[in-house]
């Protein structure tokens, strides 16, 4: 059996401010979108244009309060060729929530708490 990643999920409060931060932050677009035939939820797949790898993004419609992340001790990491010009785009949106410039990485946080490593692009 040959398994092969399809997508990865995070659950979100607001979908339209977490695709416009996705945009904005990561360059990240929608691929497809799934609504329930009794328009409980809506999927959207986000990619980056390069790779097969999606985010699907699960807004739940109704839903009152933002969701509790707890330790949050998970993430996604994303590679980038200029990461000076990333992080100065990630400061002034006010998103960086952890650096370790020994390791030479940061993250960001999205609108629902979920953290994002950034990685500069070995070549």
């Amino acid at each position: 059996m040959n398994f092969r990643f399809a997508h990865y999920n995070y659950n979100v409060f607001d979908l339209e401010k977490s695709m416009a931060f996705y945009k904005q932050a990561l360059g990240l677009t929608e691929v497809r979108r799934k609504v329930a035939q009794d328009n409980s939820f809506v999927l959207v797949y986000l990619g980056d244009g390069q790779t097969d790898f999606q985010l699907e993004l699960t807004y739940l419609v109704g839903r009152k309060e933002p969701y509790n992340l707890g330790d949050n001790e998970v993430h996604l990491a994303f590679t980038v060729p200029d990461f000076e010009a990333a992080h100065k785009l990630h400061q002034e949106m006010g998103c960086i929530c952890y650096e370790n410039p020994d390791m030479g990485i940061y993250f960001i946080s999205d609108p629902d708490g979920y953290w994002l490593e950034i990685i500069p692009e070995r070549r």
